[in-house]
């Protein structure tokens, strides 16, 4: 499991699941109370009677998803996962910037998948409040991260430590 780091600098266990098929969401489902993360295509599928099974279910927005398909029920999502699939591709940084500040998104944001440590504070920077790592990286490494940069109010910029 791959180690996910909140907002705060905690690293914790990870009740949500990433669920991308229909055969991993009928495993899933076998158990009561589970903490989902579906697809927009699975949550659209079946993430309200998920939700009448008392299951948790969140969704997860590939680079490709526009987060206005979710402004109807963005409110009642406890969590939305934002999919990096490589750590190059700036668009997850766009959807957390547009999910918080456009459409005022409060839950939690979770960066998932290709997560470097370097981008950690960014990615905070952008609205982001957990990060679930690459099984590769250093979960110590990555909650220094968060305290790489801070704000000088006298020249208006952001400087290192």
């Amino acid at each position: 499991m791959a180690p996910l780091i909140d907002q705060h600098g905690l690293v914790r266990s990870d009740p949500w699941r990433c669920i991308g098929s229909a055969e991993e969401l009928d495993e899933a489902c076998k158990a009561d109370n589970q903490h989902l993360i579906l697809s927009v295509s699975l949550w659209q599928a079946y993430g309200q009677r998920l939700r009448e099974r008392d299951h948790s279910v969140g969704v997860w927005l590939g680079p490709e998803d526009e987060p206005e398909q979710l402004a109807p029920v963005l409110a009642s999502l406890p969590i939305i996962a934002v999919q990096f699939t490589t750590f190059t591709d700036g668009r997850g940084y766009s959807l957390g910037r547009i999910l918080r500040e456009r459409m005022g998104y409060a839950g939690e944001m979770r960066a998932v998948g290709d997560i470097l440590r370097d981008q950690i504070y960014l990615l905070h920077k952008c609205g982001f409040s957990s990060f679930a790592l690459r099984a590769d990286q250093s979960p110590e490494e990555a909650v220094a991260a968060l305290k790489d940069f801070s704000w000088s109010p006298l020249v208006g910029r952001q400087t290192g430590n």
